[in-house]
């Protein structure tokens, strides 16, 4: 069953119709959800030297943050492929606007893990239900409309720099504060996108009738499917450990390795993460015109020669390469998720769900190893490991190309 059976559209939202009004406002609550989580490991250089933390305990503070996420959005997902919830969106915002303010005033380390998993929480719920609105929003441009919506977050994340150099270097914890404004706006945004994702609800709830029991047995027939899967899970886990540890560790390797001030190691993270956001927003298009089993071995194995020259060169070569490496690595973001639904039609919620939430799932180990790693054997010694980590997009050229992947659900 392909993935337009799967899902038919229903008169409110035509297949050929593109909803870009609500695609845009989508992105821009993305945006804002993943601000609010890059506070956390924006303000670990703050908490590192107010707290006396040490690195695993950072990487215990973003396992907390990352791995609620992780393990809840499968189970979202999979759950409101049965039953939507439009409003679940607006609701989760306000347990991020609960962990927010809990982050900015928390006087010990157990209240600050405790913040971090309501931002969690509301993560685990944003993600599956906003990838399912960016989904009945594409009309036919499916990897445009998730390039549209994965960019938000993406730029999100890559404020973190500039929110530790703007707001937290001068008003320290206290200045995450500020941020429950950023959480009210998402709410107010979201009340909206929920009020036209309950106006849709009829075309899912003909489309489960049709779709569901068929959908079900064909795929639970098809071990190539499940082959393909787990290879896309490890590509994921490849990427995320990666960009956990730039993410989480490199400002402190610019720190000691070239001197830099907490601001300017922010800068070189800014940069890496502004990449990444473009190349997430490419990544689709890209995809459609070269196929996304190639864009998904470019991002990985062109990401490899950067990523092992980066810690060995001078700070203004190090500036380029973070900018080169994060553009590659990130063309695949958005078009992992929709191979993924491809690859298992009519199941939208469950593979966003597995795909997004394994991303910070596989974040949140890779922040408590990395963090341990570099205890152990030292900070830039874990960094310069870290560059190898690319390697594993060899196995992408096992995954099957895009038109096998389309007979793989055809019809019998």
């Amino acid at each position: 069953m392909t993935q337009q059976a799967a899902l038919p559209p229903n008169p409110a939202v035509s297949h050929h119709s593109t909803q870009y009004k609500i695609l845009i406002i989508l992105g821009f609550c993305h945006l804002l959800n993943d601000a609010l989580q890059s506070v956390v490991p924006a303000m670990f250089p703050i908490l590192e030297k107010s707290m006396g933390l040490s690195y695993t305990q950072l990487g215990i503070i973003a396992f907390s943050l990352n791995m609620v996420a992780s393990v809840m959005q499968p189970v979202v997902g999979s759950y409101t492929d049965k039953r939507p919830m439009p409003f679940a969106l607006p609701v989760g915002l306000a347990f991020s606007l609960i962990g927010i303010l809990g982050l900015a005033f928390s006087p010990t380390f157990t209240m600050m893990v405790l913040s971090v998993i309501f931002i969690g929480i509301g993560s685990a719920v944003f993600h599956p239900e906003g990838s399912r609105v960016a989904f009945m929003a594409a009309g036919s441009r499916r990897g445009l409309a998730q390039s549209i919506y994965q960019v938000g977050g993406n730029t999100g994340q890559a404020f973190a720099p500039l929110i530790t150099a703007l707001i937290l270097v001068p008003l320290g914890q206290r200045g995450a504060s500020w941020f429950s404004i950023v959480a009210a706006a998402a709410v107010l945004l979201l009340i909206y996108i929920a009020v036209w994702y309950q106006g849709n609800l009829a075309g899912i709830a003909q489309s489960k009738r049709t779709a569901s029991s068929a959908s079900k047995q064909k795929i639970g027939l098809k071990r190539n499917i499940k082959n393909a899967l787990e290879l896309i899970l490890l590509l994921i886990f490849a990427r995320s450990w990666y960009i956990s540890g730039m993410t989480n560790f490199y400002s402190f390797y610019g720190i000691e390795k070239y001197s830099l001030s907490i601001k300017q190691a922010q800068l070189f993270l800014f940069a890496f993460l502004v990449a990444g956001a473009f190349g997430t927003f490419f990544g689709g298009p890209l995809a459609d015109r070269f196929g996304k089993k190639n864009i998904i071995s470019f991002s990985m194995l062109g990401t490899l020669p950067l990523s092992i020259l980066i810690p060995h060169v001078s700070p203004v070569m190090a500036f380029i390469l973070l900018v080169l490496t994060g553009f590659i690595l990130m063309t695949s973001f958005s078009v992992t998720v929709v191979y993924a639904q491809e690859l298992v039609p009519g199941k939208i919620g469950l593979m966003s769900g597995l795909t997004v939430g394994l991303a910070f799932g596989m974040g949140a180990i890779g922040s408590v190893g990395l963090g341990y790693i570099a205890d152990l054997i030292g900070l830039p010694t874990m960094i310069i490991s870290l560059g190898i980590l690319p390697i594993v997009g060899l196995t992408a050229f096992f995954l099957p190309a895009d038109q096998k992947l389309t007979e793989i659900n055809q019809p019998k």
